[in-house]
């Protein structure tokens, strides 16, 4: 599709020597709605260019799998320096969009997540609110089925696993512990999934939510936002009407869990996007 330039290629349009050359491409150009940020708004240098980086791979439509070019030649292309493109790149390397091999160079993971780069074409831009807004409306679709069939199905055992959940996340908010009350998080939304008797949804609510810790890892520094106490709150009242049996009062419940965590990404976003 155009993106190597006087390498030999198959008769699948793929470099011979399995490697993608990226094209030359100036630095990417911010859109709609991401217009240039206030003056006075700050977000480190590593995190634009680990943007930057994504957004070289999805233009380039390089696959899993696919060379990338060496820091120095990424460094000089998005017109920065070796030492900011390396915490880029441990940055994409943490959450599985890169992969660094010793004495190698640097490559495309080999991301076979349902939703991943492989199925996705890697276009999935944690920082692009476009993207973070049609993520969040595929899991509203996904989690208010997941927690009406709960309701319906959902054993003893599974009901006690999605309660413990929801109060580990509460206790990670009242003790400040940010990573208890992720993996809380993780568990009581995975633990409602699992009470759906349905592989399909499982799958997709774990690829989903970790498309969206890639946007709070790199847009949100991991942290929870200022709806943690609220989702504390939101939890409660969907694993009630999980045991109550009461699909709609369960399915309304996770619709405006998702619809109020998407509000405080929305303005977390924005606030360091645009000060």
């Amino acid at each position: 599709m155009g993106h190597t330039f006087g390498v030999a290629r198959d008769e699948g349009g793929r470099p011979v020597d399995g490697t993608h050359v990226l094209p030359t491409v100036a630095p990417p150009v911010a859109r709609e709605p991401h217009a240039a940020p206030v003056p006075g708004a700050y977000r480190p240098g590593y995190e634009l260019v680990a943007e930057q980086i994504l957004e070289l791979i999805a233009q380039s439509q390089l696959r899993p799998g696919d060379r990338m070019p060496t820091e120095n030649e990424l460094a000089a292309r998005l017109g920065t320096s070796r030492t900011v493109v390396r915490e880029a790149v441990k940055i994409l390397s943490a959450i599985g969009r890169v992969r660094a091999q010793k004495g190698r160079g640097l490559y495309v993971a080999d991301d076979e997540g349902m939703l991943g780069s492989s199925r996705w074409g890697g276009f999935f831009l944690p920082t692009d609110l476009d993207h973070v807004y049609m993520l969040f409306e595929f899991r509203r679709v996904q989690e208010t089925a997941a927690s009406r069939l709960a309701a319906t199905r959902a054993t003893p055992a599974e009901l006690r696993a999605i309660e413990a959940a929801a109060e580990l996340c509460r206790e990670g908010h009242v003790t400040g512990q940010v990573a208890l009350f992720d993996r809380g998080d993780d568990d009581f939304h995975l633990g409602i999934a699992a009470a759906s008797h349905n592989p399909f949804l499982v799958t997709a609510v774990r690829e989903a939510r970790r498309l969206q810790h890639q946007s709070s890892t790199i847009g949100l520094h991991g942290t929870t936002g200022g709806h943690a106490d609220g989702a504390v709150a939101e939890h409660a009242v969907i694993y009630q009407a999980i045991r109550d049996g009461d699909p709609e009062a369960a399915a309304r419940a996770a619709a405006v869990h998702l619809d109020n965590t998407l509000d405080d990404y929305r303005r977390e976003i924005q606030r360091r996007l645009f000060g």
